[in-house]
Formats: structure tokens, sequence, C-alpha cells
């Protein structure tokens, strides 16, 4: 009897478990088969591209890390290599106290590596660069104090005033939460190995960067970004991805309702009414919406508790004569009390060199952080009024933009609290215990970035295939 296998979301993670499932069938010759249902008319989650006149425009996530190599493996794998590029690596600046301060050279998530900018920023003051420097001299944290929040471990390493104005608004603006309530080891357990090993965070990070690629040759290596993309834009994976799925397996516009155990097979019932067996089911759908699939079960309160920020991207496209001020850089940060709105802004066209038209610039802001969602539930008009506001307090913009893409992601950055890897543990014996060939994977459980999402997918997949 073929084993079925049902994926519920067609996000990045669940499309590249129905793909990584796909493989591993066809190369192994299981006798097996998958089915992908998505709520949705269209696949992808939270990766959206609008072509707009000849933009490339991006409205959820642009890119992902270059180190972590599962993302540009998976375009490989289905022909993107002609299309993926590195972003240009110039500068990016932060904003304080009425000015944009370019990022210390040397500095990787805000720990320095090199001295001379370092000291030379004006970002920071004299007191806080020694503070910093007190990071070579501190002794490690205590062994068995489990797990902290990235504030308070990057406090204790280098003080209040880098966090606040470095480290805070570069890991704030990848996660769209507090970072004093967020999981150090859920998120950036490589630190705290770091500190482990070399006790100072500034001298670990120079003996990893010291280990790279050229460095320790004393070549000189081409510097270039740490992000990538596709030059067809990021739905270009997911069409990719998809087009290679064995026919008929994926259902959009199909919303999985319940889970239900019926002895060694799940049923699964939609909300049209009807209701299909499989024998394994992978869920990859936002933490609030997996949930709702078990009833009251107690083991999945973890994921009904979970907290997540709504926030929204706007993309605005103008024309190059249209900036009065122009900087050169790839965009800029705001930390939190600077009376600014938006909380980031990215100067596309100048990061991406695809994503905008000859003689056009494309700009993308970000509003939205936590205890300022308010923003997300304005009128486009109110909301594009407020960013250009912010943005004309530091380039100079004449006029309106001729077009724009405004983009609400309502409840979309899952939070990782102190101990969220110890409750996903606790999550998962859960559901071996009670729920045994149910798999969760996805942006609210191991990771949120494209490659961290694939790498769930893809584990989801082996294991509901080698499960007995």
């Amino acid at each position: 009897m073929s084993l079925k296998i049902a994926v519920i979301g067609g996000g990045i993670t669940g499309l590249s478990a129905a793909f990584f499932a796909d493989s591993k069938i066809r190369e192994s010759g299981l006798d097996a088969e998958y089915v992908l249902f998505e709520a949705d008319n269209r696949l992808g989650g939270k990766i959206s591209t609008d072509h707009t006149d000849g933009f490339v425009i991006e409205n959820g996530p642009d890119s992902f890390l270059a180190r972590k190599k599962s993302a540009a493996e998976l375009g490989g794998s289905v022909g993107l290599n002609d299309t993926l590029v590195y972003n240009n690596a110039t500068s990016a600046f932060i904003y304080n106290s009425g000015s944009l301060y370019p990022m210390p050279g040397g500095a990787i998530m805000g720990i320095p590596t090199q001295w001379s900018p370092f000291l030379a920023t004006g970002l920071l003051s004299p007191k806080a660069k020694l503070r910093a420097a007190a990071d070579l001299v501190l002794p490690r944290t205590k062994k068995g104090e489990g797990d902290r929040s990235l504030g308070e471990f990057f406090r204790s390493r280098l003080g209040d005033e880098v966090v606040d104005r470095l480290i805070e608004p570069l890991l704030s603006g990848i996660y769209a939460g507090d970072i004093n309530d967020i999981s150090l080891e859920a998120t950036f357990p490589q630190f705290q190995k770091m500190e482990d090993k070399h006790r100072s965070l500034i001298l670990g990070m120079k003996s990893s960067l010291a280990k790279g690629p050229g460095e320790s040759s004393g070549k000189a290596v081409k510097k270039r970004g740490m992000f990538q993309t596709y030059t067809g834009g990021l739905d270009s994976l997911v069409e990719a991805v998809s087009g290679e799925l064995r026919k008929g397996a994926v259902r959009t516009g199909t919303a999985v309702k319940q889970i239900e155990k019926h002895g060694e097979e799940y049923l699964l019932r939609f909300h049209d009414g009807t209701e299909e067996a499989f024998d394994r089911v992978i869920v990859t759908t936002p933490h609030h919406v997996t949930a709702s699939l078990f009833g009251d079960d107690p083991g999945l309160a973890f994921l009904r508790d979970m907290t997540a920020t709504s926030v929204a991207t706007v993309a605005m496209a103008f024309d190059e004569s249209a900036v009065k001020e122009d900087i050169e850089g790839t965009g800029f940060l705001v930390p939190k009390g600077n009376g600014f709105t938006i909380t980031a802004c990215t100067w596309t066209h100048k990061k991406w060199n695809h994503t905008a038209p000859d003689g056009k610039i494309l700009l993308r802001a970000y509003v939205g952080r936590p205890g300022e969602e308010e923003i997300v539930d304005q009128t486009d008009d109110e909301i594009i009024d407020v960013v250009l506001q912010d943005l004309n307090r530091i380039m100079k913009l004449d006029g309106k933009p001729a077009f724009h893409r405004i983009t609400r992601w309502y409840d979309s950055m899952p939070q990782y609290r102190v101990g969220h890897k110890q409750r996903v543990t606790e999550l998962k014996e859960h559901l071996c215990s009670k729920w045994s060939g149910v798999f969760v994977a996805g942006a609210s459980i191991e990771g949120i970035g494209l490659p961290d999402c694939i790498d769930q997918g893809k584990k989801a997949a082996e294991e509901a295939l080698s499960a007995d």
C-alpha cells in the first residue's frame, strides 16, 4: 500500500518539503505519494514579487544569507544558477540624533573586529567605545545559566550604548522584535559558543573571520555582499520549485480545518466539508494556524500563546530627478527613540542592480515594531505621507512616488522569546508521543530565514519518509 504524505502550507517550507519528498521518492523508488495543500490561491507564502514597468519589487523577503547554502542550492537544482546574484557591497548607515553614520567598518552584527573604524565612528561616545573594549577582559558567562535574551547577552559583553545604537537596529530589523525578549539560543547560538570558546566576543569574531577564504593565505578577496537573490525575483524560485512537483500534487485554495487521528492514519478535514486520510502529515503553517488544527490539545499551547509582530513594507518608485540629496549607499536603519515611524529604508536600486530601470530609483521602507504596530492599519495614503515625512528628514525627495506598493503582513513575524528552543523540543516530543507521524516546521519553529525554512522542509520530508 502506498505511503500517503500530506504537506500543509505552500510557503517556502512546505514547497521545500514537497520538493525533497518528490526527489527522494523518485531517486529511491519508494512506494509513496504526497499532496501539498495551500489555503491561498497562490504559493510562496511571504515570498511575493511585483513586476511593474521594469521594476522588480519584493513585497516580502528580498534575499537570503549567502553563507547559508541551502537556498542557492535549491535554486541551482531547479535551473536558476544563471540568475543568482549578490547584493552590492556598499555602505549602509545608522541614523542617530539627526545624522546618518556609516556602519563602522569591520563590525559584524555590531561586533567590532577592526579598531580604527570603530574608534573613529561618531555614532558612539568615547565611553561606549571603552565599554565595548572591556569585552576583551571580561570573564565568560557562568555555565548552566540557561537561555538568555539577545539584549542581556550583548549588553553584558559590549555595553548598553553599542547595543542600543548598533546591535539593536540590526537584530530588530531581522526579527521585528524586542531584543530584550528574543532568545539567544534560538536565534544566534553561535555567539554563545564563541564566548564559550574564546571568552571574548571580539576575539572570537576576529578568529572566525581569519578562517575565511583567502584570509590566511594573504590573497586579496574581492569584497561582495552578504546576501543573494535571483534577478527574476524570489517568486522565480517559487515558480521553479513548484514546477518540479508531481502533476496534480498541489492543491491551492484548499484550507485544512482540522487534523484527527484515526488509528494509524490521520484524517484531514477541510473547510469545504470534505476529508481525506494520510499516513504522514507535515505542517508548515504559521504557529496560530498550526495550533488550531489540533483542537484544544494542551500540548500545542506553546504555539497558541506565541506572539507575532505586524509589519508593512512600503515600496516606492521615483524618477532619479526626484532625489535632491543623494547618498551613496544601500540604505539605513533607525534605532528606537529617534522619533521616526520607519524602522529602516533600503535604497533597493543601489543594493540590487536588477530592480529598477535606468533613470529610476526604488526605495523600500519598513514600518511596524512591537508597541508601534498601529501604523500598519492606516490607509495607503496615510502610510505614504508618514514615510515620506521621515525620509525627507534625510534625503530630500521631490513630490510623491510614481507608484507605490504597500504590503501589510499581519502577525507575520513570530517572536522567539527566551526558552523558545526548549519549548520547541517539548512540542516535538509531544507530537512524537501523541501524534506520531505528524511533523511541524516553518518560520515559527526553527528559523525565519529562507535557508532555515528550506532546511526545515527538507528535514521534515526525510523524517516523514523514514518514520516507522
